[in-house]
């Protein structure tokens, strides 16, 4: 993880190269190691180094190839031998590569040096990137496959500018911050904003996942690159084929991540995490392996009912990682909102948000890279319909017989479904989408809030998957990029990088190959692949959400007076009516009381937002 940014006069005017170190000055948080800039003509690079592999410990940046080419990369590239063996087929002069520790940043600048802008195709792992290419005088960009790595950029006038951290094109003084009521109204209705091409201020765009852009002197090109397959097709014979398929494939995305000395993994103590902290300690136990792993786990010991710890705590002894429990207990809601170190680029509607850099904070100070779990339960999740149409439509008979019954005996009695429909005939259903009475009238009917709320009360289904559709359309939702958003230090402002490994292209094509019975069945793929590999009651635990919920909790102990004596920013009142909102110890359950925390959530964010300052170096000033 580094810190990037650049500079792009598209009026053929120099680079403001004191605005460019003032910019890159700025992202010092997120890479204390080694700062640089580059500037030529028109455009210019910044780059603050984070050290977080092997090969990264003498690399620099901004970087070139032959001058022809520089990189300024935000990047973890994964299969390197495979991209390097690809890149010597189509040009001999990288076969010294293969005999290199070559960095991350070099593997893409050579990978665009022989294929240009479609290097995207051969690219594997988490990136972001901007290339100036000098002999065509344009810039590419880049963000992959599942928007790990953020892209931000702006377009005043005629100059583009482009960094990974959103604050840093704030700094920028033609860069306004005007608020893009989209995206607030969407914050409001669901929480985050749902078009992955723009942020919370009009100004500031964001390269969606998959997509690479050109900038020249002509305008903007942007076109997707990638889209997750809905083609793939795996059918073994044997059964445990699949699990030993699985195995390599998810070692593979593992060892690719673990190419440093130390790694934390977040284990919440489920199936999920636990798969990939077990096998990250196979792997630690090989010749080159990484040796220190050390589990960090989110608890609560008395708020609410939380059996997480205790199991995360038989995983770590059974793997011999030590591990540090975080309680989040004594964390109120909004706790520290007003702090400069706690700045949070756009809204989030969590009230606990400080528990987030509270428990980056306990990684920094061990770990510079953390692996999560995260991914399994979208990709796994579970369809039995459609494999049955899917069966018929393929005339897989014998495969129809055998499956069917087995799944009609091994699955749960209905009931609980046929009662959770029929609520929905005879009343509200307690789980559909809610729209918020509190809204601003004007603002509502301005933004067609009320046709939006429908329009996302349902997983996209543009091209659906025939066997796995939901599985498929998670991975299109808005919801990867902000979490990976609010988990890089352009958010923490701590130096942790958090790696997916089940979000790998390697993995996500193979599970979306596979046939859901039975492997997705209560996640029977992942208690295969770790029998006798980590203890029984964490390996057989059935998912277990949280009983209780924090903020319920603590609204019981504060009451609501402090509520009544909020200050409330001025723009608010363009957004909602305050004289509508609920008392919230009215809500009857998390959902509604999740939605009538969000104006709080806003309204503590704008104050904070607008608190960011132009602080810019006193050669900027006197430029």
């Amino acid at each position: 993880m580094s810190g990037i940014a650049g500079i792009y006069e598209r009026s053929g005017a120099p680079v403001n190269r004191a605005l460019l170190r003032a910019l890159t000055h700025s992202l010092n948080y997120c890479g204390p190691d080694a700062r640089d800039t580059w500037a030529s003509g028109a455009v210019g690079f910044g780059h603050t180094m984070l050290r977080t592999t092997r090969e990264s410990q003498n690399e620099r940046q901004p970087a070139s190839v032959d001058g022809h080419f520089w990189i300024t990369a935000d990047a973890r590239i994964d299969c390197r031998v495979e991209l390097v063996a690809e890149m010597t087929l189509a040009d001999a002069a990288h076969a010294g590569l293969a005999r290199q520790a070559a960095t991350d940043s070099d593997l893409v600048l050579r990978a665009y040096a022989t294929w240009g802008e479609d290097c995207v195709q051969h690219l594997r792992g988490d990136f972001s990137f901007a290339i100036w290419d000098a002999r065509k005088k344009l810039l590419f960009c880049a963000r992959d496959h599942f928007g790990v790595k953020p892209f931000y950029y702006a377009e005043p006038g005629e100059v583009f500018l482009f960094s990974n951290v959103l604050d840093c094109l704030r700094q920028h003084p033609e860069v306004s911050g005007d608020l893009n009521e989209a995206a607030i109204g969407d914050f409001l209705l669901f929480g985050l904003n749902c078009d992955e091409a723009t942020t919370s201020f009009r100004d500031i765009r964001r390269l969606p996942a998959a997509h690479s852009m050109t900038v020249s002197t002509e305008g903007l090109r942007m076109r997707r690159y990638w889209s997750a397959p809905t083609a793939g097709r795996i059918r073994y014979k044997r059964p445990e084929d699949f699990v030993e398929h699985f195995q390599i494939l998810l070692q593979d995305a593992v060892a690719d991540r673990l190419r440093t000395e130390r790694v934390g993994i977040l284990l919440s103590g489920g199936l999920d995490s636990g798969t990939v902290a077990t096998t990250a300690r196979d792997l630690s136990r090989a010749a080159g392996g990484t040796k220190d792993l050390r589990a960090y786990t989110v608890v609560y010991k008395s708020l609410i009912p939380d059996e997480e710890g205790e199991y995360a705590s038989q995983v770590a002894q059974f793997l011999n990682i030590p591990i540090q429990f975080i309680a989040m207990d004594a964390l109120r809601p909004f706790e520290r909102w007003n702090d400069p170190e706690l700045r949070w680029p756009e809204p989030v509607d969590d009230p606990f948000f400080a528990g987030l850099f509270d428990q980056f904070g306990a990684i920094a100070a061990d770990c510079r890279v953390a692996l999560s779990g995260e991914g399994s339960d979208n990709l796994m999740h579970f369809q039995m319909w459609p494999y049955v149409k899917s069966m018929v439509r393929n005339r897989e008979w014998l495969t129809l017989l055998t499956q069917t019954p087995r799944y009609l005996s091994a699955r749960q009695s209905p009931l609980p479904g046929l009662f959770r429909r029929a609520a929905g005939l005879i009343g509200r259903d307690p789980t559909a989408p809610i729209f918020p009475k509190w809204l601003a009238p004007d603002f509502a009917r301005r933004l067609n809030l009320e046709d939006r709320a429908r329009q996302w009360s349902e997983l996209p289904t543009s091209q659906p998957h025939p066997v796995l559709p939901k599985a498929h359309a998670s991975l299109s939702v808005p919801h990867w990029a902000a979490m990976f958003e609010l988990q890089h230090a352009g958010f923490t402002r701590k130096t942790v990088e958090v790696r997916h490994p089940f979000i790998d292209l390697r993995v996500v094509n193979f599970l979306l190959a596979l046939p859901p019975f039975p492997y997705f069945f209560k996640k029977n793929l992942l208690r295969e692949a770790t029998a006798g590999r980590m203890p029984e009651s964490a390996r057989t635990r059935r998912k277990t959400p949280l009983e209780g919920d924090p903020l319920s909790k603590h609204l019981q102990h504060l009451g609501t007076k402090w509520l009544d004596e909020l200050d409330w920013s001025a723009e608010m009142d363009s957004f909602t009516d305050r004289r509508l909102m609920q008392p919230f110890q009215n809500d009857s359950n998390a959902e509604q009381l999740q939605s009538n925390i969000r104006p709080l959530c806003l309204n503590f964010w704008l104050q904070s937002a607008r608190k960011v300052r132009y602080n810019f170096c006193a050669e900027v000033r006197n430029a």
